[in-house]
């Protein structure tokens, strides 16, 4: 699993790519949650998911983390771009109605 980010205007664009697991996600949330502190403040992350291949519901859990975390600097979460894999198992887990796709 990788991520890069890019800071435009009063968004923060968080690209990933690779599988959102148990197995990757370990590392990525410290990484994930630098970054949010980093930028606290702005108005929205985005995530980005166009490259992510795989997602269970350790990947849920992880976005569900970084939900809370910038929803306690007042900034909000949207999703982009999921695959139609992603996209379904966020949908039926209800995850859209707290961080929406866009």
């Amino acid at each position: 699993m990788t991520m890069h980010f890019r800071r435009k205007d009063e968004n923060l664009y968080i690209y990933l790519s690779g599988e959102l697991d148990e197995n990757s996600v370990g590392g990525l949330r410290a990484a994930a949650d630098k970054l949010i502190d980093d930028n606290a403040g702005l108005s929205r992350a985005v995530f980005n998911l166009a490259g992510v291949k795989f997602m269970d519901s350790t990947g849920i859990g992880f976005l569900m983390g970084r939900y809370k975390k910038l929803k306690a600097y007042g900034m909000g979460m949207y999703l982009e771009n999921p695959d139609a894999g992603a996209d379904k198992i966020l949908a039926l887990s209800g995850v859209y109605t707290l961080m929406p796709k866009i």
